[in-house]
């Protein structure tokens, strides 16, 4: 007898999902333990990553507390204490806390006039791909201030100049640095420009810019388009 057209399909049906059926046995005897092992590995990982970031945040924090510490004991008067307290910090700390540890102790050396030992604490956070640019960028500044009686002008001035620009936030800084090192080698049209330039951006610190536009003054450069008040001795008797 033939099959009506819904007998068919409902036959059709069957055999299809009985198929299914044979194939998803066939896979399972196959592959069944190694699925599983799959699942298991995969779940492990993930608790194991979990469990990571859980004691990165812990270290993190003891970290913070630690900072916070030598800080203190700075504030105490007690830079020795401090320094034994920064130095597992500096040496093996994430690399924002290592990069602060790091510039604290050069601040101590610097205290203890050892300027040659913090420049090269300064260099070596200067140097460190893993610290932030911001970071990077300070203690390059540092640094060179640290070493500016000892370097020629022109090492000044390639050190700094990509810093030395108002897109950077240590551009006041870096800045007055680099105009220093144009005076220094001679260049007054330079150091002129530089001075100007800084008496006139807005993002410059108020005494960095104050300086600027007398130092760029002095040199008769205009700086009409500077935004500061200049304070002379003269102007701050009379406003007494």
């Amino acid at each position: 007898m033939a099959l009506t057209p819904q007998n068919n399909d409902a036959f059709l049906r069957e055999v299809d999902d009985e198929l299914r059926r044979d194939q998803l046995l066939t896979f399972w005897e196959r592959y069944g333990r190694w699925t599983i092992v799959a699942i298991v590995a995969a779940l492990a990982a993930f608790g194991s990553f979990l469990y990571w970031q859980h004691r990165q945040t812990e270290a993190a924090g003891v970290q913070g507390e630690q900072l916070q510490a030598a800080y203190d004991q700075l504030g105490n008067g007690q830079p020795d204490a401090a320094a034994k307290a920064l130095a597992p910090i500096a040496q093996t700390g994430r690399p924002g806390y290592r990069a602060l540890a790091q510039m604290t102790e050069a601040d101590i050396l610097l205290s203890k006039k050892q300027d040659k030992a913090a420049a090269a604490k300064f260099a070596a956070i200067a140097a460190d791909a893993s610290v932030a640019q911001p970071f990077r960028d300070l203690a390059l500044i540092r640094q060179t201030v640290a070493e500016y009686d000892t370097l020629k002008p022109q090492v000044v001035i390639e050190r700094l100049r990509p810093i030395a620009v108002p897109a950077n936030a240590y551009f006041g800084s870096a800045g007055e640095l680099v105009a220093m090192a144009y005076l220094d080698s001679g260049r007054r049209d330079l150091a002129g420009q530089m001075f100007s330039q800084l008496g006139s951006t807005d993002s410059v610190p108020e005494t960095i810019r104050q300086r600027a536009v007398q130092m760029a003054g002095s040199m008769g450069v205009d700086t009409s388009a500077a935004k500061v008040r200049v304070v002379t001795p003269a102007s701050a008797a009379t406003a007494q």
